[in-house]
Protein backbone atom coordinates (compact mmCIF):
# COMPACT_ATOMS: atom_id res chain seq x y z
CA UNK A 1 0.00 0.00 0.00
CA UNK A 2 1.42 3.34 -1.07
CA UNK A 3 2.15 5.73 1.77
CA UNK A 4 -0.04 8.85 1.69
CA UNK A 5 1.80 12.08 0.93
CA UNK A 6 2.02 14.47 3.89
CA UNK A 7 0.27 17.80 3.49
CA UNK A 8 1.01 20.58 5.93
CA UNK A 9 -2.18 21.75 7.72
CA UNK A 10 -3.19 25.33 7.01
CA UNK A 11 -5.75 27.76 8.42
CA UNK A 12 -8.06 28.86 5.61
CA UNK A 13 -10.74 31.57 5.42
CA UNK A 14 -14.27 30.42 4.69
CA UNK A 15 -15.53 31.63 1.30
CA UNK A 16 -19.03 32.11 -0.07
CA UNK A 17 -17.99 31.56 -3.68
CA UNK A 18 -18.35 35.26 -4.46
CA UNK A 19 -15.84 38.14 -4.45
CA UNK A 20 -15.47 39.51 -0.92
CA UNK A 21 -13.10 41.67 1.09
CA UNK A 22 -10.52 38.88 0.96
CA UNK A 23 -10.55 38.85 -2.86
CA UNK A 24 -12.05 36.69 -5.58
CA UNK A 25 -13.31 33.15 -5.12
CA UNK A 26 -10.95 30.27 -5.72
CA UNK A 27 -11.79 28.04 -8.69
CA UNK A 28 -12.01 24.43 -7.60
CA UNK A 29 -12.31 22.72 -10.98
CA UNK A 30 -9.14 21.37 -12.65
CA UNK A 31 -8.54 22.14 -16.33
CA UNK A 32 -8.00 18.60 -17.57
CA UNK A 33 -8.75 19.15 -21.27
CA UNK A 34 -8.95 21.77 -24.00
CA UNK A 35 -11.80 21.22 -26.45
CA UNK A 36 -11.91 17.59 -25.39
CA UNK A 37 -8.19 16.93 -25.80
CA UNK A 38 -6.54 15.90 -22.53
CA UNK A 39 -3.89 18.25 -21.20
CA UNK A 40 -1.86 15.21 -20.15
CA UNK A 41 -1.85 13.82 -23.69
CA UNK A 42 -0.94 17.22 -25.17
CA UNK A 43 2.10 17.39 -22.89
CA UNK A 44 3.03 13.76 -23.62
CA UNK A 45 2.82 14.32 -27.38
CA UNK A 46 4.24 17.83 -27.69
CA UNK A 47 6.39 18.17 -24.52
CA UNK A 48 6.21 20.74 -21.76
CA UNK A 49 5.81 23.65 -22.00
CA UNK A 50 3.47 23.92 -24.99
CA UNK A 51 1.16 26.63 -26.31
CA UNK A 52 -2.32 25.49 -27.33
CA UNK A 53 -4.81 27.50 -29.39
CA UNK A 54 -8.50 26.62 -29.61
CA UNK A 55 -9.85 27.23 -33.13
CA UNK A 56 -13.38 26.89 -31.78
CA UNK A 57 -12.80 29.73 -29.31
CA UNK A 58 -11.16 31.90 -31.98
CA UNK A 59 -14.14 31.60 -34.30
CA UNK A 60 -16.78 31.89 -31.58
CA UNK A 61 -15.19 35.03 -30.18
CA UNK A 62 -14.99 36.58 -33.64
CA UNK A 63 -18.66 35.79 -34.27
CA UNK A 64 -19.62 37.50 -31.00
CA UNK A 65 -17.67 40.63 -31.91
CA UNK A 66 -19.03 40.70 -35.45
CA UNK A 67 -22.62 40.25 -34.26
CA UNK A 68 -22.27 42.99 -31.63
CA UNK A 69 -21.22 45.58 -34.22
CA UNK A 70 -23.28 44.56 -37.25
CA UNK A 71 -26.45 44.56 -35.13
CA UNK A 72 -25.85 48.23 -34.38
CA UNK A 73 -24.14 49.63 -37.46
CA UNK A 74 -24.74 48.69 -41.11
CA UNK A 75 -21.19 48.91 -42.49
CA UNK A 76 -18.51 47.10 -40.45
CA UNK A 77 -15.18 45.60 -41.47
CA UNK A 78 -12.73 43.85 -39.13
CA UNK A 79 -9.01 43.82 -39.93
CA UNK A 80 -6.88 41.26 -38.08
CA UNK A 81 -4.00 42.83 -36.15
CA UNK A 82 -0.95 40.82 -37.25
CA UNK A 83 1.28 42.02 -34.41
CA UNK A 84 -1.09 40.45 -31.86
CA UNK A 85 -0.46 36.96 -33.21
CA UNK A 86 1.01 36.55 -36.68
CA UNK A 87 1.12 32.77 -36.88
CA UNK A 88 -0.12 31.95 -40.39
CA UNK A 89 -2.69 29.43 -39.14
CA UNK A 90 -4.17 32.00 -36.73
CA UNK A 91 -4.24 34.80 -39.31
CA UNK A 92 -5.92 32.56 -41.85
CA UNK A 93 -8.74 31.71 -39.45
CA UNK A 94 -9.60 35.40 -39.28
CA UNK A 95 -9.23 35.82 -43.04
CA UNK A 96 -11.59 32.88 -43.56
CA UNK A 97 -14.05 34.76 -41.36
CA UNK A 98 -13.75 37.80 -43.61
CA UNK A 99 -11.21 39.95 -41.74
CA UNK A 100 -8.73 42.07 -43.70
CA UNK A 101 -5.10 42.35 -42.56
CA UNK A 102 -3.69 45.18 -40.45
CA UNK A 103 0.12 45.32 -40.36
CA UNK A 104 2.77 47.60 -38.87
CA UNK A 105 5.96 46.52 -40.65
CA UNK A 106 7.27 45.32 -43.97
CA UNK A 107 7.73 41.87 -42.41
CA UNK A 108 4.05 41.67 -41.45
CA UNK A 109 3.01 43.09 -44.82
CA UNK A 110 4.91 40.32 -46.61
CA UNK A 111 3.33 37.70 -44.33
CA UNK A 112 -0.15 38.96 -45.21
CA UNK A 113 0.60 38.85 -48.94
CA UNK A 114 2.09 35.37 -48.58
CA UNK A 115 -1.06 34.27 -46.76
CA UNK A 116 -3.05 35.26 -49.84
CA UNK A 117 -4.63 38.50 -48.62
CA UNK A 118 -5.64 40.84 -51.43
CA UNK A 119 -3.15 43.74 -51.10
CA UNK A 120 -6.05 46.18 -51.52
CA UNK A 121 -7.36 44.81 -48.22
CA UNK A 122 -4.14 45.30 -46.26
CA UNK A 123 -4.01 48.30 -43.92
CA UNK A 124 -0.43 49.45 -43.43
CA UNK A 125 0.04 51.24 -40.08
CA UNK A 126 3.10 52.12 -38.03
CA UNK A 127 5.80 54.83 -37.92
CA UNK A 128 8.57 52.82 -39.60
CA UNK A 129 7.61 52.28 -43.22
CA UNK A 130 10.74 52.25 -45.36
CA UNK A 131 10.88 53.63 -48.89
CA UNK A 132 10.82 50.02 -50.08
CA UNK A 133 7.75 49.30 -47.92
CA UNK A 134 5.91 52.37 -49.17
CA UNK A 135 6.80 51.62 -52.78
CA UNK A 136 5.42 48.10 -52.46
CA UNK A 137 2.24 49.34 -50.77
CA UNK A 138 1.67 52.05 -53.39
CA UNK A 139 2.22 49.69 -56.32
CA UNK A 140 -0.13 47.13 -54.71
CA UNK A 141 -2.80 49.78 -53.98
CA UNK A 142 -2.82 48.96 -50.26
CA UNK A 143 -4.26 51.33 -47.65
CA UNK A 144 -1.47 53.45 -46.17
CA UNK A 145 -2.10 55.16 -42.83
CA UNK A 146 0.31 58.07 -42.60
CA UNK A 147 1.97 58.50 -39.21
CA UNK A 148 4.10 61.66 -39.59
CA UNK A 149 4.97 64.44 -42.03
CA UNK A 150 8.24 62.87 -43.15
CA UNK A 151 6.26 59.86 -44.30
CA UNK A 152 3.74 62.10 -46.04
CA UNK A 153 6.50 63.89 -47.97
CA UNK A 154 8.12 60.57 -48.90
CA UNK A 155 4.82 59.37 -50.34
CA UNK A 156 4.41 62.59 -52.34
CA UNK A 157 7.90 62.08 -53.77
CA UNK A 158 7.16 58.46 -54.65
CA UNK A 159 3.91 59.29 -56.43
CA UNK A 160 5.85 61.17 -59.10
CA UNK A 161 8.33 58.35 -59.59
CA UNK A 162 5.70 55.59 -59.63
CA UNK A 163 3.00 57.53 -61.47
CA UNK A 164 0.47 56.13 -58.98
CA UNK A 165 -2.17 57.78 -56.84
CA UNK A 166 -1.99 55.95 -53.48
CA UNK A 167 -4.94 55.46 -51.17
CA UNK A 168 -4.10 57.03 -47.81
CA UNK A 169 -5.49 57.92 -44.41
CA UNK A 170 -3.91 59.72 -41.48
CA UNK A 171 -3.55 58.44 -37.96
CA UNK A 172 -4.97 60.89 -35.42
CA UNK A 173 -4.13 61.04 -31.72
CA UNK A 174 -6.41 62.81 -29.27
CA UNK A 175 -7.57 63.30 -25.71
CA UNK A 176 -10.35 60.81 -24.97
CA UNK A 177 -10.12 60.98 -21.19
CA UNK A 178 -7.62 58.11 -21.05
CA UNK A 179 -4.27 58.66 -19.35
CA UNK A 180 -1.62 58.58 -20.61
CA UNK A 181 -2.61 60.03 -23.99
CA UNK A 182 -1.03 58.07 -26.83
CA UNK A 183 0.34 61.10 -28.68
CA UNK A 184 3.57 59.61 -30.03
CA UNK A 185 1.76 58.16 -33.05
CA UNK A 186 0.02 60.19 -35.72
CA UNK A 187 -1.21 63.79 -35.77
CA UNK A 188 -2.86 65.50 -32.81
CA UNK A 189 -6.49 66.51 -33.05
CA UNK A 190 -6.53 69.22 -30.38
CA UNK A 191 -3.51 71.30 -31.48
CA UNK A 192 -4.33 71.31 -35.20
CA UNK A 193 -1.70 68.83 -36.44
CA UNK A 194 -4.40 66.61 -37.93
CA UNK A 195 -5.91 69.42 -39.96
CA UNK A 196 -2.45 70.52 -41.08
CA UNK A 197 -1.76 67.02 -42.45
CA UNK A 198 -5.19 66.80 -44.12
CA UNK A 199 -4.72 70.19 -45.79
CA UNK A 200 -1.32 69.15 -47.13
CA UNK A 201 -2.77 65.93 -48.56
CA UNK A 202 -5.66 67.72 -50.23
CA UNK A 203 -3.43 70.52 -51.56
CA UNK A 204 -0.93 68.07 -53.09
CA UNK A 205 -3.54 66.48 -55.32
CA UNK A 206 -1.30 63.41 -55.51
CA UNK A 207 -3.11 61.09 -53.08
CA UNK A 208 -6.62 59.76 -52.60
CA UNK A 209 -7.62 60.51 -49.01
CA UNK A 210 -9.92 57.61 -48.19
CA UNK A 211 -10.00 57.36 -44.40
CA UNK A 212 -9.26 58.58 -40.90
CA UNK A 213 -7.67 56.35 -38.28
CA UNK A 214 -6.97 56.37 -34.55
CA UNK A 215 -5.71 53.89 -31.98
CA UNK A 216 -6.27 55.50 -28.61
CA UNK A 217 -4.38 53.02 -26.44
CA UNK A 218 -4.24 49.49 -25.15
CA UNK A 219 -6.50 47.50 -22.81
CA UNK A 220 -9.04 50.33 -22.72
CA UNK A 221 -11.67 49.59 -20.07
CA UNK A 222 -13.67 52.76 -20.79
CA UNK A 223 -16.16 52.39 -23.64
CA UNK A 224 -16.85 56.12 -23.45
CA UNK A 225 -13.33 56.81 -24.73
CA UNK A 226 -14.24 55.15 -28.04
CA UNK A 227 -17.36 57.28 -28.32
CA UNK A 228 -15.23 60.40 -27.92
CA UNK A 229 -12.73 59.14 -30.49
CA UNK A 230 -15.50 58.42 -32.99
CA UNK A 231 -16.97 61.90 -32.48
CA UNK A 232 -13.62 63.59 -33.06
CA UNK A 233 -12.89 61.60 -36.21
CA UNK A 234 -16.38 62.35 -37.56
CA UNK A 235 -15.74 66.04 -36.83
CA UNK A 236 -12.68 65.88 -39.09
CA UNK A 237 -14.56 63.90 -41.73
CA UNK A 238 -17.49 66.33 -41.82
CA UNK A 239 -15.03 69.25 -41.85
CA UNK A 240 -13.43 67.80 -44.99
CA UNK A 241 -16.85 67.56 -46.56
CA UNK A 242 -17.59 71.18 -45.81
CA UNK A 243 -14.20 72.58 -46.81
CA UNK A 244 -13.30 70.42 -49.80
CA UNK A 245 -16.57 68.68 -50.66
CA UNK A 246 -14.58 65.50 -50.08
CA UNK A 247 -15.97 62.50 -48.24
CA UNK A 248 -13.75 59.88 -46.64
CA UNK A 249 -14.88 56.30 -47.19
CA UNK A 250 -14.06 54.90 -43.77
CA UNK A 251 -13.35 55.64 -40.14
CA UNK A 252 -10.91 53.23 -38.49
CA UNK A 253 -11.06 53.11 -34.68
CA UNK A 254 -8.09 50.76 -34.36
CA UNK A 255 -7.91 48.31 -31.49
CA UNK A 256 -7.31 48.39 -27.75
CA UNK A 257 -10.40 46.52 -26.55
CA UNK A 258 -9.63 44.77 -23.26
CA UNK A 259 -9.56 40.99 -22.91
CA UNK A 260 -10.78 39.08 -19.87
CA UNK A 261 -7.33 38.99 -18.29
CA UNK A 262 -6.83 40.65 -14.91
CA UNK A 263 -4.44 43.59 -14.78
CA UNK A 264 -1.91 43.61 -11.96
CA UNK A 265 -3.22 45.62 -9.04
CA UNK A 266 -6.87 45.19 -10.03
CA UNK A 267 -9.19 44.38 -7.12
CA UNK A 268 -11.73 42.36 -9.13
CA UNK A 269 -10.95 39.82 -11.85
CA UNK A 270 -11.10 40.84 -15.50
CA UNK A 271 -13.76 38.20 -16.09
CA UNK A 272 -16.13 40.42 -14.07
CA UNK A 273 -15.01 43.90 -15.11
CA UNK A 274 -14.05 43.84 -18.79
CA UNK A 275 -16.59 45.54 -21.08
CA UNK A 276 -18.28 43.22 -23.56
CA UNK A 277 -18.21 43.62 -27.34
CA UNK A 278 -21.79 44.85 -27.03
CA UNK A 279 -20.67 47.61 -24.66
CA UNK A 280 -17.97 48.82 -27.05
CA UNK A 281 -20.28 48.54 -30.07
CA UNK A 282 -23.09 50.48 -28.41
CA UNK A 283 -20.82 53.45 -27.70
CA UNK A 284 -19.15 53.50 -31.11
CA UNK A 285 -22.26 52.90 -33.22
CA UNK A 286 -24.23 55.58 -31.36
CA UNK A 287 -21.48 58.16 -31.92
CA UNK A 288 -21.37 57.48 -35.67
CA UNK A 289 -25.12 57.26 -36.18
CA UNK A 290 -25.76 60.45 -34.23
CA UNK A 291 -23.29 62.43 -36.36
CA UNK A 292 -24.47 64.51 -39.31
CA UNK A 293 -24.07 61.81 -41.93
CA UNK A 294 -26.90 61.20 -44.39
CA UNK A 295 -28.42 57.81 -43.47
CA UNK A 296 -27.61 56.40 -46.93
CA UNK A 297 -24.02 57.66 -46.93
CA UNK A 298 -22.47 56.42 -43.70
CA UNK A 299 -18.72 55.70 -43.64
CA UNK A 300 -17.42 52.16 -43.33
CA UNK A 301 -16.40 51.37 -39.73
CA UNK A 302 -13.08 49.49 -39.57
CA UNK A 303 -11.95 47.76 -36.37
CA UNK A 304 -8.41 46.44 -35.86
CA UNK A 305 -9.23 44.37 -32.79
CA UNK A 306 -6.52 41.96 -31.70
CA UNK A 307 -6.21 41.13 -28.01
CA UNK A 308 -9.94 40.84 -27.29
CA UNK A 309 -10.38 38.41 -30.19
CA UNK A 310 -7.53 35.98 -29.49
CA UNK A 311 -6.56 36.13 -25.80
CA UNK A 312 -9.20 33.68 -24.55
CA UNK A 313 -8.28 31.13 -27.23
CA UNK A 314 -4.68 30.71 -26.05
CA UNK A 315 -3.43 28.40 -23.29
CA UNK A 316 0.06 27.64 -22.01
CA UNK A 317 0.58 24.18 -20.53
CA UNK A 318 3.44 23.56 -18.13
CA UNK A 319 4.92 21.34 -15.43
CA UNK A 320 6.03 21.94 -11.84
CA UNK A 321 9.80 21.61 -11.34
CA UNK A 322 9.96 21.98 -7.56
CA UNK A 323 8.65 23.72 -4.44
CA UNK A 324 10.65 25.77 -1.95
CA UNK A 325 10.15 28.10 0.97
CA UNK A 326 11.43 31.64 0.79
CA UNK A 327 13.39 33.21 3.65
CA UNK A 328 10.05 34.51 5.00
CA UNK A 329 8.49 31.05 4.85
CA UNK A 330 6.27 31.76 1.84
CA UNK A 331 5.59 28.89 -0.55
CA UNK A 332 7.34 29.27 -3.92
CA UNK A 333 6.72 27.00 -6.88
CA UNK A 334 9.22 26.74 -9.73
CA UNK A 335 7.78 25.80 -13.13
CA UNK A 336 9.12 25.25 -16.64
CA UNK A 337 7.47 28.40 -18.05
CA UNK A 338 9.40 31.65 -17.82
CA UNK A 339 8.81 35.26 -18.78
CA UNK A 340 10.66 34.55 -22.02
CA UNK A 341 7.47 32.71 -23.08
CA UNK A 342 4.90 34.62 -21.04
CA UNK A 343 5.78 38.25 -21.67
CA UNK A 344 2.31 39.40 -20.59
CA UNK A 345 2.97 38.21 -17.02
CA UNK A 346 4.59 41.61 -16.52
CA UNK A 347 1.15 43.28 -16.55
CA UNK A 348 -1.42 40.47 -16.08
CA UNK A 349 -2.20 38.22 -13.14
CA UNK A 350 -2.92 35.28 -15.39
CA UNK A 351 -5.43 32.67 -14.26
CA UNK A 352 -3.59 29.43 -13.40
CA UNK A 353 -5.44 26.13 -13.03
CA UNK A 354 -4.10 22.68 -12.08
CA UNK A 355 -4.52 20.08 -14.83
CA UNK A 356 -5.31 17.23 -12.45
CA UNK A 357 -7.38 16.69 -9.32
CA UNK A 358 -5.94 18.59 -6.39
CA UNK A 359 -6.11 18.92 -2.64
CA UNK A 360 -8.70 21.07 -0.89
CA UNK A 361 -5.88 23.04 0.72
CA UNK A 362 -4.65 26.29 -0.82
CA UNK A 363 -1.82 28.62 0.03
CA UNK A 364 -0.51 31.98 -1.12
CA UNK A 365 2.20 31.09 -3.60
CA UNK A 366 4.78 32.86 -5.73
CA UNK A 367 5.23 31.10 -9.07
CA UNK A 368 8.71 31.42 -10.56
CA UNK A 369 9.92 30.44 -13.99
CA UNK A 370 13.09 28.41 -14.67
CA UNK A 371 15.31 31.26 -15.88
CA UNK A 372 18.43 32.33 -14.00
CA UNK A 373 17.21 35.86 -13.40
CA UNK A 374 15.35 37.25 -10.39
CA UNK A 375 12.63 38.93 -12.42
CA UNK A 376 11.42 35.60 -13.82
CA UNK A 377 8.11 35.71 -11.94
CA UNK A 378 4.91 34.31 -13.49
CA UNK A 379 2.67 35.23 -10.53
CA UNK A 380 3.89 37.23 -7.57
CA UNK A 381 1.07 36.14 -5.34
CA UNK A 382 -1.59 33.58 -6.20
CA UNK A 383 -3.83 31.49 -3.96
CA UNK A 384 -3.17 28.04 -5.41
CA UNK A 385 -3.66 24.41 -4.43
CA UNK A 386 -0.54 22.55 -3.34
CA UNK A 387 1.10 21.54 -6.60
CA UNK A 388 3.90 18.97 -6.48
CA UNK A 389 6.89 18.15 -8.68
CA UNK A 390 5.67 16.73 -11.99
CA UNK A 391 2.12 18.11 -11.68
CA UNK A 392 0.75 19.89 -14.73
CA UNK A 393 -1.08 23.21 -14.89
CA UNK A 394 -2.72 25.50 -17.44
CA UNK A 395 -2.22 29.26 -17.79
CA UNK A 396 -5.27 30.89 -19.39
CA UNK A 397 -5.82 33.82 -21.77
CA UNK A 398 -2.35 33.89 -23.36
CA UNK A 399 -3.32 34.12 -27.06
CA UNK A 400 -2.35 37.77 -27.54
CA UNK A 401 1.25 38.95 -27.95
CA UNK A 402 3.02 36.09 -26.16
CA UNK A 403 3.69 34.24 -29.43
CA UNK A 404 5.06 37.39 -31.08
CA UNK A 405 6.91 38.98 -28.16
CA UNK A 406 8.45 35.77 -26.79
CA UNK A 407 12.23 35.49 -26.57
CA UNK A 408 14.76 32.77 -27.15
CA UNK A 409 16.59 33.18 -23.85
CA UNK A 410 18.26 30.34 -21.91
CA UNK A 411 15.66 27.87 -23.21
CA UNK A 412 14.46 27.19 -26.75
CA UNK A 413 10.93 28.13 -27.75
CA UNK A 414 8.33 25.33 -27.63
CA UNK A 415 5.71 23.84 -29.95
CA UNK A 416 2.49 25.67 -30.67
CA UNK A 417 -0.52 23.43 -31.24
CA UNK A 418 -3.91 24.28 -32.75
CA UNK A 419 -6.95 22.19 -31.82
CA UNK A 420 -9.34 22.30 -34.77
CA UNK A 421 -13.13 22.21 -34.79
CA UNK A 422 -13.10 18.40 -34.84
CA UNK A 423 -10.85 18.13 -31.78
CA UNK A 424 -7.75 17.21 -33.77
CA UNK A 425 -4.39 18.69 -32.73
CA UNK A 426 -2.04 20.25 -35.31
CA UNK A 427 1.46 21.62 -34.76
CA UNK A 428 1.33 25.11 -36.30
CA UNK A 429 4.82 26.14 -35.20
CA UNK A 430 7.50 23.60 -34.41
CA UNK A 431 9.69 23.85 -31.35
CA UNK A 432 13.15 25.28 -31.91
CA UNK A 433 16.23 23.06 -32.04
CA UNK A 434 19.96 23.69 -32.12
CA UNK A 435 19.78 23.30 -35.89
CA UNK A 436 17.84 26.59 -36.05
CA UNK A 437 20.82 28.42 -34.55
CA UNK A 438 23.47 26.45 -36.40
CA UNK A 439 22.05 27.55 -39.74
CA UNK A 440 22.05 31.23 -38.74
CA UNK A 441 25.33 31.53 -36.85
CA UNK A 442 28.67 32.06 -38.62
CA UNK A 443 31.92 31.45 -36.77
CA UNK A 444 35.12 32.97 -38.24
CA UNK A 445 37.73 30.35 -39.09
CA UNK A 446 40.25 31.63 -36.54
CA UNK A 447 37.71 31.05 -33.73
CA UNK A 448 36.85 27.46 -34.57
CA UNK A 449 39.68 25.82 -32.61
CA UNK A 450 40.78 26.18 -29.00
CA UNK A 451 42.49 24.25 -26.22
CA UNK A 452 41.45 24.21 -22.57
Amino acid sequence: MEKLRYERPVIKRLETEMPNKFGARIERTPKTNIDGVLVKSLIENYKSPVFVISEKTVRNTFHKAQKAFTMRYPKVQFAWSYKTNYLDAVCNIYHQEGAWAEVVSGFEYDKAVKNGVDPRKIIFNGPDKTVSDLTKAIVNDSLIHIDHLDELYTIIELTSKLNKRPRVAIRVNMDTGIFPIWDRFGFNYENGQAWDALNKIMASGKMELVGLHCHIGTFIMSTRAYGIAALKLTDLALGLKRKYDHQVKYIDLGGGFASRNTLKGAYLPGMDTTPSFDDYAEEIASALLNAEYPPDDLPLLILETGRALIDDAGFLLGTVISNKRSSTGKRTTIVDIGINLLFTSFWYDHKITPAQEFSQYTEETTMYGPLCMNIDVIRENAVLPLLNKGDHFVIHHVGAYNMTQWMQFINLRPNIVLIDLEGKAHVIRQNETMAVFDQMEKTPEHLRKFEL
